[in-house]
């Protein structure tokens, strides 16, 4: 623009000014392509203090269907040991038949977890949380036995199971004391340097690629979306292919690199907190908005392109 311009026209600070109006306009926000090394840089989890307190969890879907009628996986992994379990639920399975089945494997061997990460929504993990509570019955394995003079989980495990009346994270000083975990403690104490060697290699190479980005509540940003997997780009449009879309303001700070956002109607069927890395500074006009109805959006922030036309 700039190239054009200043071969008819000429004012002071023409090139800087030039470069605020473009700066400022929506539509260049929501087609431009990012050239820029993505945003936020690598934010990792603590380390776990001990075998089975915090752990992954995700479901692989869409699998053959067993003459049971199980067609999902259901992956459960310590973050410390890596040790997994693999549980065969189905599709269709509810919270609560979910909620037996983690009990049924999961806590009756290992205790109560103190963090859950997955990659479904919050909503999803507040409903396990409180299924899991309202159906936790562990009591006996928990429970003082006079013969051996400790419980039963104890015993495997060296200390006492977490649950509703004992949540106390395991310190250094518990996990030494025992002499019966005394040679697992040290293994611990080995996989945790490992893991803390592994974590500072990802970081430096993760944030070799990534630039640090820093927003407030009540900015205003634009919001990335991307074309459905596997659905061919028609070429008709070109460069105007929407990859951006607002502005919306951020209404809260969920985490480090982590933003609440208030979104229309049109969006509700949309989780509100978004990665760093898929918002935009908006620096054009607050009264410009850009409208969203030539869009159909999932829920994972996809749209289907459409053919315009076959051109062979």
């Amino acid at each position: 623009m700039y190239q054009d311009l200043k071969k008819l026209y000429w004012w002071s600070n023409m090139k800087a000014i030039i470069a605020e109006y473009v700066g400022k306009c929506l539509t260049c926000y929501r087609v431009k392509a990012e050239c820029q090394k993505p945003s936020g840089l690598l934010i990792q989890p603590e380390i776990p203090t001990w075998k089975w307190e915090r752990i992954t969890t995700d479901f692989v879907t869409k699998l053959p269907k067993t003459s049971s009628g199980h067609d999902t996986m259901w992956v459960i992994v310590d973050r410390l040991a890596k040790s997994a379990h693999f549980i065969p639920t189905k599709a269709t399975d509810s919270m609560e038949t979910l909620t037996r089945l983690y009990i049924k494997e999961i806590i009756l061997r290992h205790g109560v977890p103190i963090s859950i990460i997955s990659d479904h929504d919050s909503h999803f993990t507040s409903r396990f949380w409180q299924s899991m509570q309202n159906a936790l019955e562990f009591s006996y394995n928990n429970s003082y036995h006079s013969s051996i003079k400790a419980a039963p989980f104890e015993a495997l495990y060296g200390r006492k199971g977490r649950s509703p009346i004992c949540w106390a994270e395991v310190r250094d000083v518990q996990l030494t004391r025992p002499e019966i975990i005394h040679e697992t403690t040290e293994k611990i104490v080995q996989i945790r340097q490992h893991f803390q060697a592994a974590r500072d290699r990802q970081r430096s190479y993760a944030n070799v690629r990534r630039k640090p980005l820093e927003f407030q509540v009540g900015d205003r940003v634009m919001l990335k979306v991307s074309p459905r997997k596997g659905v061919i780009r028609f070429e008709k449009r070109g460069n105007l292919n929407p990859r951006y879309i607002g502005p919306f303001k951020i209404f809260k700070r969920v985490g480090p690199v982590a933003f609440k956002l208030e979104l229309p109607e049109e969006l509700s069927n949309v989780h509100s907190t978004f990665h760093i890395s898929n918002l935009k500074k908006c620096l054009s006009d607050e009264s410009l908005v850009i409208p969203m109805k030539e869009l159909r959006l999932d829920d994972k922030l996809n749209f289907v392109e459409e053919t315009i036309e076959i051109m062979d």
